[in-house]
């Protein structure tokens, strides 16, 4: 079943996301690499694709899991949470209906 992980940066967290940064990266790219992501990216602080300074708010991944215990776990492992850069994570299943 496919999962969002909705995560939401603490403020001023930038320069630990991008110290984070290749770490959280190569896990994106395993599940990409087995056929599990759907797809990921950041959420810019501003409305601009190169926030700059402003950074961002927080970050968007839908991914196949085997169960929500399962996308729960590798939410709970990403090196941004251990780094300080997320807030607040949400993990819910996810039904794509389109395209």
């Amino acid at each position: 079943m496919l999962y969002a992980i909705i995560s939401q940066d603490k403020p001023g967290s930038l320069s630990g996301r991008l110290e984070a940064r290749p770490e959280h990266l190569a896990r994106l790219e395993a599940l990409r690499d087995n056929g599990k992501l759907v797809l990921a990216g950041p959420h810019p602080a501003i409305d601009s694709d190169d926030p700059g300074d402003a950074g961002f708010s927080g970050s968007l991944v839908v991914a196949e899991f085997e169960s929500l215990e399962t996308a729960q776990a590798w939410a709970d492992a990403d090196p941004y949470l251990a780094a300080g850069v997320y807030e607040k994570v949400t993990v819910k299943p996810f039904k794509k209906v389109l395209p």
